[in-house]
């Protein structure tokens, strides 16, 4: 693809980094601009455009494109505007399939929680089964720095991506649904019709379904015909994916899940079933997803990723017999916490500490359905690391599962994860573990 007139690169993260670095190579003369809504946008070779002067920007035709990086909405007036005026906007999902989509097998994962983990789990069978595979999206590279690099591409994809994303996968999965990012999409209604815009396409590609997914009846009929999907693992497939999830690092079952649905996926690929075992057992936990530190005889889970009431039940679930003390709340996305704090006591929790700002409404929630937990309501993160360590005694294993997105206290889930971490190690280390 080449462009003829400058180019707006909205964004500044890893998506718009990689973009700009992709433009360079493909036309190195290229003027492109650069703007974000907040912060810095350390860009280089690009002119910097304030947000503000954007309208006039496109009235004067000084670009001919957009590429919105994901977490952008793209439901912002302006890209209406610009639409209207004939610019196209686009993305680096897009761009990548434009470029680099003939000639290459593409499987895509989407899905509110899990993705990450079933995509890196399918990289892993694929490869250990001798599979030229590459990962990216969420997870991985970014898609344009994936290039063409491997026969099989591997794409995990957040709403954001599936919304507008313009070629259609090889296969296609759905690891499950519930509301989420809300304030990007506008309703609940267009976050499930944009998330199942995967699927929800015509062209025949066979789609796979965790167990999440399967029952829900918005994901029925985006699959549109039952002959789509994928078929189900034999008794001894699935008896090989639970015994070595069993000895692996997979911890909880919702991971089992992802791990079998994985497994379905990576069958229809070509994988074989030795290479499927093996992927399972070298299988990391992810960063900030149920991530463990032994520290002073107690256990530290770190599950910053967790950004709904789903993903919390499935965290504190992963530990049955312990008595936990779990850390909740964050930025507010209209989240629904009744059946969580419902679920409290009987998951283990003894101590629950709330973080602002929907963490208000997760306490009264718990104080109403579990009297019999303590509830403590600190100003942070860090006040509420040390609330906990008055109260050791009453719990074995800490849990940082939100339950919400960070971006009130902390630039994103990685940083709020390792402050949990570091805090942890100052506060209860006895000796280093």
């Amino acid at each position: 693809m080449l462009f003829e007139e400058p180019v707006l690169i909205y964004g500044a993260g890893r998506e718009a980094l990689s973009t700009r670095a992709f433009l360079k190579a493909v036309q190195p003369d290229l003027k492109v601009f650069v703007t974000v809504d907040s912060g810095t946008a350390d860009i280089p070779d690009t002119a910097f455009m304030a947000p503000e002067d954007i309208k006039d920007a496109i009235r004067a035709h000084r670009f001919g494109d957009i590429i919105k990086s994901p977490g952008v909405s793209r439901y912002k007036p302006v890209f209406d505007i610009a639409r209207d005026a004939g610019i196209a906007v686009t993305s680096n999902l897009n761009l990548w399939g434009h470029t680099y989509r003939d000639g290459r097998t593409v499987i895509a994962i989407t899905g509110t929680k899990g993705k990450s983990t079933t995509a890196t789990l399918l990289h892993l069978m694929l490869t250990r089964s001798r599979i030229d595979a590459g990962l990216a999206g969420n997870v991985g590279l970014a898609p344009l720095d994936i290039a063409d690099k491997h026969a099989v591409v591997i794409f995990e994809l957040s709403s954001y991506q599936t919304a507008d994303m313009n070629f259609l996968p090889d296969i296609a999965a759905v690891t499950n649904l519930y509301p989420e990012h809300v304030d990007w999409h506008g309703s609940v209604e267009r976050y499930y019709a944009d998330k199942l815009h995967l699927i929800d396409r015509d062209g025949g590609f066979p789609v796979a379904l965790g167990a999440g997914a399967k029952g829900n009846a918005l994901v029925a009929k985006a699959t549109r015909d039952h002959r789509r999907l994928l078929r189900d693992l034999t008794s001894d497939e699935q008896l090989a994916v639970e015994s070595a999830a069993a000895r692996s690092r997979l911890r909880g079952a919702h991971n089992l899940d992802n791990a079998l649905l994985a497994a379905q996926i990576a069958l229809a690929a070509g994988a074989t079933l030795d290479g499927i075992v093996d992927g399972i057992r070298a299988f990391t936990p992810l960063p900030h997803r149920l991530e463990e530190h032994k520290l002073g005889g107690m256990t530290f889970v770190d599950d910053s990723i967790s950004t709904t009431p789903e993903a919390t039940k499935a965290a504190l679930a992963a530990y049955p017999g312990r008595r936990l003390a779990l850390i909740a709340g964050g930025h507010e996305r209209a989240q629904d916490y009744g059946d969580l704090a419902e679920r409290l006591a009987g998951y283990g929790v003894t101590m629950l500490a709330c973080l602002p700002v929907t963490g208000e409404r997760l306490a009264t929630a718990t104080a109403r359905a579990a009297p019999e937990i303590t509830v403590l309501t600190p100003p942070d993160l860090e006040a509420a690391m040390k609330a906990l360590v008055a109260h050791k005694d009453a719990f074995d294993a800490v849990i940082l599962s939100p339950g919400a997105p960070s971006y009130n206290q902390f630039k994103n889930f990685e940083e709020r994860g390792d402050r949990f971490v570091a805090l942890a190690k100052a506060l209860f280390a006895e000796t280093p573990a």
